[in-house]
């Protein structure tokens, strides 16, 4: 039987990957007293992304796999809530704000534009 890990060759998942890498740097140099708060938060948000496309992708039917992208994608925006109150609350260092910023931002408009191209899209 054939291995199928499609889901490696979308880019969307290999940028959601590359996202999480920046995260976990960027929430390192978070307070201790954070640790099991907006640091674990974080972290459970970031690696929500490329794991829900993953699962979605290995999925039967196409309803299936949007309902995964569309959970990625609420993951996602939970991320960029969760790095805007780190960054009011000058957690880590705010020079590695924008580059995760940013890829965050290309992923969730890569995620919009599947779900929105998909005939199950909203």
């Amino acid at each position: 039987m054939k291995d199928n890990n499609g889901y490696r060759d979308l880019i969307v998942w290999q940028k959601s990957m590359d996202l999480v890498v920046l995260v976990y740097k960027l929430t390192d140099s978070f307070p201790r007293s954070e640790l099991f708060g907006l640091t674990s938060q974080i972290r459970r948000a970031v690696i929500s992304v490329p794991s829900n496309i993953a699962e979605g992708s290995r999925r039967k039917t196409q309803k299936d796999k949007v309902h995964f992208l569309t959970l990625s994608f609420g993951s996602a925006s939970e991320l960029e809530t969760q790095l805007e109150a780190a960054r009011r609350l000058s957690f880590g260092e705010k020079e590695s704000y924008p580059a995760a910023e940013s890829l965050l931002f290309e992923v969730l408009k890569m995620l919009n534009k599947m779900i929105s191209n998909s005939e199950y899209g909203y």
